[in-house]
């Protein structure tokens, strides 16, 4: 009565499988020392009929009846050990799946009440109200980095007004060039040297001087 009230029942099923699987192991590891035990007796028996062959049939006889007992006793151990691990194997294996299905059932119900807390609308309505603090957060950073006490200039009429005043640059050089005095015909002449006047001295010219400087000399 008071078991099945406070879960005594319950909790003797749980360790059903555990007990099960302990007392299993320890009656297999019990037949293994019994199967060795016979095998010796056997390995005894056969010596001892081998010894006996030539000399006292009679014990060597007996000494085979009692072979084949322990052989068939052996037989029926060997037959238990297999029956029992084979139970063994399957008790595990059973155990295992039922932990697995416990472990996986504790999963579902924490996902679900973890999913309980939320639904997509509010993951939605959450994000929403992420990307709203994150455009304000931008804003709020791009009129922090504004300088203060100056005023903001537009980068595409700055461009607009340096365009202007290369035009006008371009229109002063063209007037400038048209403005300029043409030269006149004889101005734009080549300056050559004077040839005639500047030929080199020949032998006729010095000649003629030095007759000119006799003359002089005799007062003609």
């Amino acid at each position: 009565m008071w078991n099945y009230l406070f879960g005594g029942n319950n909790k003797q099923k749980k360790e059903l499988p555990k007990k099960a699987i302990v007392e299993l192991r320890e009656h297999i590891q019990m037949l293994h020392k019994k199967r060795s035990h016979l095998e010796l007796q056997i390995a005894d028996q056969d010596a001892l009929a081998r010894k006996h062959i030539s000399t006292n049939k009679a014990l060597a006889k007996n000494a085979l009846k009692r072979k084949k007992g322990y052989e068939t006793n052996l037989m029926k151990i060997e037959n238990q050990i297999d029956t029992l691990e084979t139970q063994l194997t399957s008790i595990e294996g059973a155990n295992l799946n039922l932990e697995t299905m416990k472990a996986m059932k504790q999963g579902a119900q924490a996902m679900k009440q973890i999913h309980g807390e939320y639904d997509v609308d509010k993951v939605e309505t959450t994000m929403d109200d992420i990307r709203e603090q994150v455009e304000l957060a931008d804003e709020i950073s791009d009129a922090i980095s504004r300088p203060v006490g100056t005023e903001y200039v537009d980068e595409d009429e700055l461009d607009e007004e340096l365009a202007m005043l290369q035009e006008e640059e371009q229109q002063e050089k063209k007037q400038k060039v048209v403005s300029k005095p043409v030269p006149l015909a004889e101005e734009r002449l080549p300056h050559f040297p004077d040839v005639a006047n500047n030929k080199p001295a020949t032998e006729d010219d010095e000649d003629e001087e030095q007759l000119k400087a006799l003359q002089a000399e005799m007062g003609l």
